[in-house]
This record gives C-alpha cells, structure tokens and sequence, in this order.
C-alpha cells in the first residue's frame, strides 16, 4: 500500500523504525473501533474484530501511522493536550484516505463544496470521542481551534493523497525529495 509505505519510510527517516512484529498489534475490540495508536507502547493496534476487507485494513493502518509519525516528530501529549490529539486526528483524517469521494459515497455522505473539510472534521471529533472522555462540546473547539494549522500539515505526503495513484505519486516523491540537494 503506497500510504505504508511512505509513512513507514517517512518514520525509519525521523529516526523511529517501525518492525512489524515489536509495533504492530491485533486484537479483538469493544464497539466499532478499528484501531488505535498506544501512546505508552508506541504500538499499532488493529482491532482483528471490525475490519473484515483489505481496503479497511489499509486505511486503518495508514490512519493509525499518521499518528506514529506525529508522536515521533512532534512529541504529542495524547493524554493531557486534547489539542494534540485533535490535531493529530485532523491530519489522520485528512491524509489517511478516510475522506476520500468514494469513501464518502460508501458511507451515504454526499455533497461537493468543502465536502472534505467537514468529513475531515467530523471524523476527527468522532475519534475524539471514541479515545477520550470529553463532551462532544470540547472535542469541536479542540478541532476548531487546530483545524487550519492542523489540516494544511501536510507532512510527510506534501499533498493530500486522494486516491492510490496520488499516495504512489507523493511517495515517489517523497523518495526523490532530497535529491536534488544532495548532489550541491
């Protein structure tokens, strides 16, 4: 998967090596969650359970590495900044491919002007929610206050990726991105 792939090589790049079996994890889990990020553990959990298609899988996984990125460049306070969290949701979201048109589609969501924006943003308090006790009041100012900053991080994709040839064409260019550089 392109997303992987470039995260993966994007975290090894900021000095955190992702190995399978030390930070990949699968379980069963309560309700509907399809993974997390442990903070404690700096592990990937992905909850065996609810996702039952490889294109789930993918998503989740791609999700749950952005925050792995983000608590390895950013040294988030997951626990006691819920503007960390939200703001690693936001990105998560964003560059995920959680808000992708045919996701949305799948998901009986329609509408064409700033239509990712709000599917970024009402995923990103959903998720708030789901790992956080906080009223849903404080998740949207949490979200409201970081969303520009927070939405426009594009790091490491340097787009937002919204679809697989547009993953495969920022990882390519994520590889090739020192390049020029490197030979002065």
């Amino acid at each position: 998967d392109p997303y992987a792939r470039l995260l993966l090589e994007a975290l090894k790049q900021s000095g955190c090596t992702v190995f399978n079996d030390r930070h990949f994890s699968c379980e069963n889990c309560d309700g509907c969650v399809s993974g997390g990020f442990d903070a404690a553990t700096s592990q990937i959990v992905l909850c065996q359970n609810n996702i039952r298609q490889q294109s789930h899988m993918n998503r989740v996984v791609a999700h749950e590495l952005i925050h792995a990125f983000d608590h390895c460049r950013a040294h988030v306070d997951w626990f006691k900044n819920v503007k960390h969290l939200a703001c690693s949701e936001i990105r998560a979201a964003n560059l995920s491919g959680d808000c992708t048109l045919m996701n949305e589609i799948a998901r009986f969501k329609f509408g064409l002007k700033g239509h990712h924006q709000t599917c970024v943003r009402d995923r990103a308090i959903r998720s708030i929610l789901a790992v956080r006790n906080v009223s849903k009041e404080t998740a949207e100012k949490a979200v409201d206050e970081v969303f520009d900053a927070c939405f426009n991080d594009l790091e490491p994709f340097g787009r937002i990726p919204h679809s697989k040839a547009d993953a495969k064409r920022a990882y390519r260019d994520f590889q090739n991105r020192d390049r020029y550089t490197a030979n002065l």
